[in-house]
Order: C-alpha cells, then sequence, then structure tokens
C-alpha cells in the first residue's frame, strides 16, 4: 500500500471483521502499533472501532478493548446486540455495523485522501465504490491466506489495494492471549 507523508488518512475498522480475520491467522492485534504505524505514514485524521456490545450484562469481554481503544485516540462507534428467535427456535444474536460504517466513511470523504478500511464485508463493494467516486483512494485490509479466504472477491477487486492483515503481523501482531475481539 503505497502512502505519501501529506495524504489524509482514516480508519474504519470493521471490530467484529477483524476479530475474525486475527482469530483465523491465530493471532491478536496490537492497536496502538497499528494506530502508529498509519500516523508515521501520513496525517492520521480519525480513526473509527465499530462493535456491537452485549447490554445489560455484567461483564463483557469486549468492555476492555472498547475502554482502551477510547482512552487512546479511537473513535468507538458502537450499537446494541439485537436478539432474536430463527426459524428453528434458536436465539440468535445480530450486530451489524454496516450502515454505521458506510455513513461514517462518505460523511468524512471530503476531508480525506485515503480511507483504510478494515473488512472483508462484500456487502461494502458498493460504499468502496462511492468513497473512489469522491476522488478517495480505498485500501481494504483483510486475508486471503486463511481457508476460507476472510474477504469477499468483489470487495477486494474494488479496492484501490489490498494489504493482507497476515503481511502485517510482523508489524501489529502479538502472541494469541484470550477470547476477547482483536
Amino acid at each position: 500500500m503505497t502512502s505519501y507523508p501529506s495524504e489524509r488518512i482514516a480508519l474504519f475498522i470493521d471490530g467484529a471483521n477483524l476479530y475474525s480475520a486475527a482469530k483465523s491467522l491465530n493471532t491478536d492485534l496490537d492497536f496502538r502499533k497499528l494506530v502508529e504505524m498509519y500516523r508515521a505514514s501520513g496525517v492520521l485524521v480519525r480513526a473509527y472501532y465499530y462493535t456491537a456490545v452485549i447490554e445489560g450484562e455484567e461483564f463483557s469481554p469486549i468492555k476492555p478493548l472498547v475502554d482502551w481503544l477510547e482512552y487512546n485516540g479511537f473513535t468507538v462507534v458502537t450499537k446494541p446486540v439485537k436478539r432474536f428467535t430463527d426459524g428453528q427456535g434458536h436465539v440468535r444474536t445480530k450486530g451489524n455495523m454496516d450502515i454505521e460504517i458506510a455513513v461514517d466513511m462518505l460523511e468524512l470523504a471530503p476531508r480525506l485522501d485515503h480511507a483504510i478500511l478494515f473488512s472483508g464485508d462484500g456487502d461494502f463493494r458498493r460504499l468502496v465504490q462511492a468513497v473512489q467516486a469522491k476522488g478517495v483512494r480505498v485500501s481494504v485490509v483483510s486475508t486471503v491466506k486463511t481457508q476460507p479466504p476472510q474477504i469477499a472477491d468483489e470487495l477486494r477487486r474494488q479496492a484501490d489495494s489490498f494489504v493482507d492483515l497476515a503481511d502485517l503481523l510482523a508489524e501489529i501482531g502479538r502472541p494469541k492471549a484470550g477470547g476477547r475481539e482483536a
């Protein structure tokens, strides 16, 4: 991924999707190193982290990460997980953050040169296309080095550049610690 010292950059991190990619690579991520890496490559305008949270639980495994991110300069966007019963009577949870990511990226696009999306979700293909139409380069970070690959082919093709998360692990990875979101 090419970056320029004066370019305005924003990170858009789909927490659940990035967690899944990191887990599939059997690693955890060091968010301090991640943000430092992008600050060194340009002017970091904003670093967003999106995650759904389970309300009403005394302890949530994601809470320490969310707190750390908020205290360390990330804009954390959360919404409550929705519980529903599927057709077979199983209780399921849903916490999709796609709309929040899309709205924030489109709103910030006029003040950016480069948007970096940490997600492999193919639903973002049209968002990437719309942001590119506003003159913003879009890089996507996910991985193809797992079975199955964690990135949708249509998203990878739409992006101006694709960065495999596995290739960043020497800089931003750390040994696997436990069961919380990356």
